[in-house]
């Protein structure tokens, strides 16, 4: 089991996650977009700060 996450900005322990595509100019131009990497974004649900994490998160519902 890991740590509690909770927002280091206004202490809110509830967010939204989104996968997200990690874009290179290179690939980019080459139009390997697909190619590159995703990381995993967690938004706060009260005051909008994100949270990037290169490995997903484990999510629980307490």
């Amino acid at each position: 089991m890991g740590k509690k996450i909770t927002c280091p900005n206004c202490g809110n322990d509830k967010f939204e996650v989104r996968e997200v595509l990690l874009n290179t100019t290179a690939m980019t131009f080459f139009g390997f977009d697909w190619a590159n990497k995703t990381a995993s974004a967690l938004i706060c649900n009260k005051c909008s700060r994100i949270e990037w994490y290169f490995n997903p998160p484990q999510i629980t519902n307490e």
